[in-house]
């Protein structure tokens, strides 16, 4: 038996505000909103691949980065491809991104979005 077509359209993150958090990522990667309610939001991607959505976790705890024994766990992180690491993580930082205090690789930078999603900025080849 064939599988069926099977596409992936977005990746969803919990959070308390689903409006600021998706107003983060809105300075962060330039998309556009394309669902905005008072606990879902989207962004669409302009080249058309998987977007982003926001949803409203009324119990979410802020994940932590490099988790240890008993700390909340990261569930997802985003990895992001730049041209220009320095002023990637410059840009970052204007949009409201901290630097992690943990970096495990010289060649990526890891950022903790407001509500401390992980994600990572790196080289593209």
């Amino acid at each position: 038996m064939d599988a069926p077509r099977l596409t992936l359209s977005g990746i969803v993150l919990d959070t308390p505000d689903p409006r600021a958090l998706a107003a983060f990522y809105r300075r962060l990667l330039g998309w556009p909103i394309g669902t905005d309610e008072p606990d879902w939001v989207t962004l669409r991607s302009p080249d058309g691949g998987a977007g982003l959505s926001f949803q409203t976790e009324t119990a979410y705890r802020r994940p932590v980065w490099p988790a240890g024994p008993g700390d909340q766990q990261m569930s997802v992180h985003l990895d992001i491809g730049v041209r220009d690491l320095e002023a990637a993580c410059a840009h970052a930082a204007e949009a409201g991104a901290e630097l992690a205090a943990y970096q495990p690789q010289d060649d990526v930078r890891v950022h903790l979005d407001p509500d401390g999603h992980p994600f990572c900025l790196f080289l593209l080849d």
